[in-house]
């Protein structure tokens, strides 16, 4: 078989490399917490506290405590890298209505946020599935 010029090579390894980077990156989702339709619910609520990782952590995800009536829930967001990239930053007091999925994490109960309205925006963290957009 002959072999490939040096060249070709290069483009074959990069091609390689680029199309094993997505599957990499999948390891470490294993432990998140799966998004499940049918727990899908809609709340309306102030935001209560915020809670957005370091900048250099982008990566972890941002949370908010969400005060409906008496009540409050635990929702994640999004990478916070995701929110800087989208130029969306919450504040408490905010007045938003929430589409998310009700899961149980641990002891934990949470919700996982797939669409977020305040005011005439709306921000998009998932798809109609639950499936991440970031």
């Amino acid at each position: 078989m002959p072999r490939l010029p040096e060249t070709a090579r290069k483009i074959f390894l990069l091609i390689l490399v680029f199309c094993a980077l997505p599957m990499a990156g999948q390891k470490g989702r294993t432990n998140q917490p799966k998004y499940d339709i049918s727990t899908e619910t809609k709340m309306k609520g102030t935001i209560e506290e915020i809670a957005l990782p370091p900048k250099e952590n982008g990566k972890e995800v941002a949370h908010l405590v969400l005060k409906t009536g008496t009540d409050t829930a635990d929702v994640y967001l999004c990478p916070g890298s995701f929110l800087d990239d989208m130029g969306v930053s919450f504040s408490k007091g905010d007045e938003i209505t929430l589409t998310g999925s009700k899961i149980k994490e641990g002891d934990a109960d949470l919700i996982l946020a797939r669409e977020i309205v305040r005011g005439t925006d709306t921000l998009v963290l998932r798809d109609a599935k639950g499936k991440p957009v970031w």
